[in-house]
C-alpha cells in the first residue's frame, strides 16, 4: 500500500505561559501530516516534540518530513528511528487509522486531571476546574522556595473538597532533601495526594527507588521514562511504581502496546499540548492500556484558546 502524504508546521500561543523548572514555555510548535489512501481515506497525523524532555527537537522533525518523498509505505512508517519518537507515534497513529483491521477504541469514559497553575493563583484557579467536573488535579512544584510552596500546599488542601486527589510535578526540579520534605509533608495525606511526579532528576534513579520504598506516598516517574527505551530499561532497573506515559513522544504506539501487556505496569497517560488530532491519537491509546482507573492527564485545553 502506497499513501500520499503532505505536512505543514504550526504553532499556537498558550492563554498563560506554562511554568516548570525546565523554564517558560509561551508557545506549542508541532508538525500536522497527512496521509491519503489509493481509495481517498484521508489521516490525520500530530508530531509534537518536547525535546528538552527527551524527545527530537522540531528542526530534527521538520527535516526527518522534508526529506520523505511524496508517497510513502508503511515500511517507511515503521522503519522511523528511535531518536525520532515523536515522529513515530505521529506517523504509526495516523497509519492505524487508514488500516481497517485496526479497531476503534472508545475513549469517551476516561477520567482527566485538570492542570493548575504553579504558584499561588492555583488557590482561585482550583474552583473553576472543580466545577467543570474535575476529580483529580496537578500542580507543579520545585519551582519557588520550598516553604513558600509548602506554605501555598497547606492552604490548597484545605481548600480542595476531600474528594479531589492532588498530584504534585516537580519536572525533577527537587533535591534529595527536599524531596524528603515533601514526602514527608504528604505522609499523612496519602488519602488526598495521589503522587508525587518526577521529585528527582533522571539521572537520581536510585534515590528515587530508595525514597519509594520508605515512604507511603508513592512516585512516579515521568522524565525518566520519557520514551519507550527508557520506560523498559527503568522497568528492568526494578521500578515498580507508577509510570508517567506521554503518547506523544513516548515512541511507536504497537511497541508501546506490547511493552504494556507484557510488563503489566502501572501507567498514567498525559499530554504534550498537542491539538485535537494528537490528542484523540493518545487518548485512544490510554483508554486500551490504562490499568487502575488513574485519570488521564488531558485536563489542559484552559491553557489554549
Amino acid at each position: 500500500m502506497v499513501y500520499q502524504f503532505s505536512y505543514r508546521p504550526i504553532s499556537k500561543k498558550f492563554t498563560r505561559p506554562v511554568i516548570t523548572k525546565h523554564g517558560i514555555w509561551e508557545i506549542r510548535e508541532s508538525v500536522i501530516i497527512r496521509l491519503v489512501d489509493i481509495s481517498g481515506k484521508v489521516s490525520w497525523g500530530e508530531i509534537s516534540p518536547i525535546h528538552w524532555f527527551g524527545s527530537e527537537t522540531l528542526e530534527q522533525a521538520l527535516n526527518f518530513c522534508s526529506q520523505l518523498p511524496t508517497e510513502i509505505t508503511p515500511e517507511i512508517i515503521f522503519d522511523i528511528p528511535d531518536k525520532l519518537p515523536a515522529c513515530q507515534f505521529c506517523f504509526e497513529s495516523a497509519l492505524e487509522n487508514l488500516v481497517e483491521k485496526h479497531k476503534s477504541i472508545n475513549y469517551q469514559n476516561l477520567t482527566y486531571s485538570g492542570l493548575l497553575p504553579a504558584g499561588k493563583p492555583a488557590l482561585d484557579q482550583w474552583k473553576t476546574l472543580w466545577r467543570q467536573g474535575y476529580k483529580t488535579l496537578k500542580w507543579k512544584i520545585g519551582i519557588d522556595e520550598i516553604s513558600k510552596e509548602i506554605k501555598i500546599f497547606n492552604s490548597l488542601i484545605q481548600k480542595l473538597p476531600l474528594a479531589v486527589k492532588l498530584r504534585l510535578d516537580a519536572n525533577g526540579g527537587l533535591s534529595y532533601e527536599s524531596t524528603k520534605l515533601w514526602l514527608t509533608t504528604c505522609e499523612n495525606l496519602e488519602n488526598r495526594i495521589e503522587f508525587i511526579e518526577q521529585p528527582l532528576p533522571v539521572d537520581k534513579f536510585p534515590e528515587m527507588l530508595e525514597l519509594s520504598n520508605a515512604y507511603n506516598t508513592k512516585i512516579a516517574l515521568d522524565e525518566s521514562v520519557s520514551t519507550l527505551q527508557k520506560l523498559e530499561d527503568y522497568y528492568k532497573k526494578g521500578w515498580q511504581g507508577i509510570f508517567v506515559i506521554k503518547p506523544g513522544i513516548i515512541g511507536s504506539p504497537s511497541q508501546l502496546r506490547k511493552c504494556c501487556h507484557q510488563h503489566q505496569i502501572d501507567v498514567v497517560f498525559s499530554s504534550v499540548f498537542e491539538t485535537a488530532i494528537g490528542r484523540e491519537a493518545a487518548l485512544k491509546l490510554a483508554a486500551e492500556l490504562s490499568r487502575n482507573n488513574r485519570a488521564v492527564g488531558f485536563g489542559i485545553n484552559h491553557f489554549f484558546t
